[in-house]
């Protein structure tokens, strides 16, 4: 007999994928908490009362509509060397015809009329100015993308020429009239449109654009982020003493956030301090405010107490997710939003993935990545009503889950290529899954292109 909310046959949890905590909920929760009894002695923070915690898509959508209710963000001028990873807010129009003169294709000779032909003593490279003319039976050596002398009839190529005794060139095959020569626009002609408003900058585009002699582009700015750490036991440096861990989340935010399409723009230590994360939040300047620990319900947890005491609206408080489900997302004011990420390291991974991810795309204009899903290489257990996130790595046609999965672990993702979203109750091998490709997987370090 199949248990309550799970899937036949579905495996089971073991001790490398669970905490305690996790391993705890698959045999303890309830069919359905709404129903649930609540014990008279439950505190309010435990007891969840007056909401539900949202569904993990229905989080996402929600994250990536709240940054759609700000005021809209003037698009900047930016220089070519600083937009890669930005979005176009202008058209890409082509100044100039591309090539802008007949240009050669290959490094050969420029002949006129038919050959044999005599050569020129001086040649024609790339970078000079306008040629002396041939005439019929002249052939003058010349560089790729080099200017074609006026009446050329067509580029011979060095393999394909010839000279004899009397240095007189020869074909050595049929010669096509107009043969490797790029003629003026053939590429573009100038007022063309290269490249529409929303295009994400890639070196490719800055290639283009730069051949179309950009020094600017116009483009969406990125969002501007601030990270706020808190908790009294984080060390920034050193090995763990005394009760007194590695804070992980302060060195690995800031270029995760950019790989998301974010400006961070301050790292901040605030530790178990209420007042001063009051201080920090209601003076943050930033699109984004991104905590990190201080969203559940214990002594020092002051991320809820903060939000309400500055009239912040919450707009998702809980996520039905594994790790991660204390997560959160507020609109502080105005245009400002704050995603507080759970205290262990998957879990806020699985916090920004969520929440931080859809909220920036939408800022920063990028568009949405195509969904896709591979079959498992192994079966992954599941959280009886939550959905999971697990670390795997691509192989071939596959997607291999990977151990050390709890939610204080970075051993599994600091490996992975992707997270699989696996559904309540789990997914057996070879079953089709939705995958969340991780930034440096799809494009490197430091910038996301999709």
């Amino acid at each position: 007999m199949t248990a309550p909310g799970s899937r036949a046959g579905a495996p089971t949890a073991d001790s490398d994928d669970l905490d305690v905590e996790e391993a705890l909920a698959l045999v303890r929760e309830p069919k359905d908490d709404s129903t649930a009894p609540v014990p008279p002695d439950t505190p309010p923070a435990a007891r969840n009362e007056g909401h539900r915690a949202t569904p993990w898509p229905r989080a996402r959508e929600i994250a990536a509509r709240a940054a759609r209710s700000g005021a809209r963000r003037a698009p900047v001028s930016v220089p070519l060397g600083d937009a890669l990873g930005l979005v176009l807010a202008a058209p890409l129009d082509a100044l100039t015809d591309l090539p802008s003169f007949d240009t050669s294709a290959m490094d050969g000779w420029a002949v006129a009329g038919p050959g044999p032909w005599d050569v020129r003593d001086a040649g024609v490279l790339a970078g000079h100015g306008r040629p002396e003319l041939l005439t019929d039976g002249e052939a003058v050596r010349i560089a790729t993308g080099a200017r074609i002398p006026a009446d050329t009839t067509a580029v011979l190529r060095s393999e394909h020429g010839r000279t004899d005794a009397q240095g007189r060139l020869h074909a050595t095959r049929d010669v096509a009239h107009g043969q490797d020569i790029r003629p003026r626009g053939q590429e573009c002609r100038s007022g063309d449109q290269l490249l529409p408003v929303g295009t994400l900058v890639t070196p490719a585009v800055l290639g283009l654009a730069a051949a179309a002699g950009y020094d600017t582009v116009t483009a969406v700015p990125r969002p501007r982020a601030e990270v706020l750490v808190l908790g009294d036991e984080l060390l920034t440096e050193g090995l763990p003493h005394d009760g007194l861990i590695r804070d992980a989340l302060g060195p690995m935010l800031p270029p995760w956030l950019h790989a998301l399409g974010a400006e961070v723009v301050a790292v901040r230590r605030i530790g178990d301090d209420a007042r001063a994360l009051r201080r920090a939040v209601n003076r943050s300047e930033a699109d984004l405010i991104v905590t990190t620990g201080g969203t559940a319900g214990g002594p020092v947890d002051h991320v809820h107490p903060v939000l309400e005491r500055i009239g912040a609206e919450l707009l998702v408080d809980g996520v039905t997710v594994r790790p991660g489900h204390p997560m959160l997302l507020a609109r502080t004011r105005g245009g400002q939003h704050l995603v507080g990420l759970p205290g262990n390291p998957l879990a806020a991974v699985s916090g920004l993935l969520t929440l931080a991810e859809p909220l920036l795309r939408t800022l920063a204009a990028r568009p949405a990545p195509e969904a896709y899903t591979l079959p498992l290489g192994d079966a992954v257990h599941g959280h009886p009503h939550d959905t999971r996130l697990v670390p795997v790595v691509l192989r071939g046609d596959r997607a291999l889950p990977l151990h050390y999965n709890g939610p204080a672990m970075l051993r599994g993702v600091a490996a992975a290529d992707a997270l699989a979203v696996v559904p309540p109750g789990g997914a057996q091998q070879g079953e089709e899954t939705e995958l969340l490709d991780l930034p440096w997987a799809a494009a490197g370090i430091g910038v996301c292109f999709t």
